[in-house]
């Protein structure tokens, strides 16, 4: 199938690579022109102009959008809108809010352009492996699209969650587990870290957790492989940012009465990791002191 893209980062580009790979014929679009042409030599039709990128593609036109989530995708769908046609259909495959997609469903429906909500997990690997796609979106177009998204995906590895905004919603709970399960794998490798009597070698302990053990993921191979090439990690720092799905997904679990403490706490660690001494801890320290005469440390 005919099949347009813009947002031509890491993974977008591997998207449109899997694409080039299962036959299609996709249009690739991106703001800079090197990842164009890196991908028109491998077969694709490059367009340089948004303009370009719906001149390319035979209607019922299908775009998908992979950008960072806010403004960015923001003004790169309201672009798209003014050039295209009824029926054509934008496919947001980024890390957006599934409530902006329900906003943006309703603004391209006045237009006559179909909106699908594409939840994306498989990183960097996904161009081997696959992606994992939960899909929210009208069943009519979401099956006119499935061999796009069968071809992403690996077997078993798509499902059309429901209407408008389930993708991302479910995408959104994923990043949210996600959190809590890196989180756990963290704080159990710095308790082994720590007893340094014992001079634990970190990296044969997360290979054999992933033989047979209850714990065994692929974030723990991703863990015995970091701990292979640098057993004690010295050569990162351990700042860790966060893209916005975990804040959401505790928003909405507040919203809904649901009790999250562990993604909760996940994300609050990671806000942790960004300082470079704890002013809460000074508080602590200093109260101590107060109330039963304990010793701090100068600074």
């Amino acid at each position: 199938m005919d099949i347009g893209i813009t947002g031509l980062g890491r993974m977008g580009a591997n998207m449109a690579r899997r694409w080039l790979r299962g036959g299609h014929r996709v249009v690739v679009h991106n703001r800079s022109r090197e990842p164009i042409d890196d991908l028109a030599a491998a077969g694709a039709t490059p367009a340089y102009t948004l303009e370009e990128l719906i001149a390319a593609l035979a209607p019922p036109r299908a775009v998908w959008v992979m950008l960072p989530a806010g403004e960015v995708t923001e003004r790169a769908i309201a672009a798209l809108a003014k050039l295209m046609a009824p029926g054509d259909t934008i496919v947001d495959a980024g890390n957006t809010m599934y409530k902006d997609d329900l906003r943006r469903a309703e603004e391209l429906k006045a237009r006559g352009i179909h909106y699908v909500d594409q939840g994306t997990s498989g990183g960097i690997w996904g161009l081997e492996l696959g992606y994992c796609l939960m899909v929210g979106g009208d069943a009519e177009v979401v099956a006119r699209l499935e061999p796009a998204f069968r071809t992403l995906a690996p077997e078993d590895g798509y499902l059309h969650c429901g209407p408008v905004g389930s993708g991302h919603f479910v995408k959104m709970v994923h990043n949210g587990v996600e959190y809590g399960m890196m989180q756990a794998y963290a704080e159990g490798f710095e308790i082994m870290h720590a007893k340094t009597e014992f001079n634990l070698d970190l990296h044969k302990i997360a290979a054999v957790w992933n033989h047979g053990s209850v714990v065994r993921s692929w974030l723990l191979e991703l863990a015995e492989d970091a701990f292979r090439q640098d057993s004690r990690l010295e050569s990162i720092q351990g700042y860790v940012e966060d893209s916005g799905e975990g804040r959401w997904t505790i928003q909405t679990a507040i919203e809904l009465d649901v009790p999250a403490p562990v993604i909760t706490l996940s994300l609050f660690e990671r806000f942790h990791s960004r300082k470079p001494e704890s002013f809460a801890a000074k508080v602590l320290a200093a109260l101590r002191k107060g109330f039963g005469g304990h010793p701090v440390r100068p600074a």
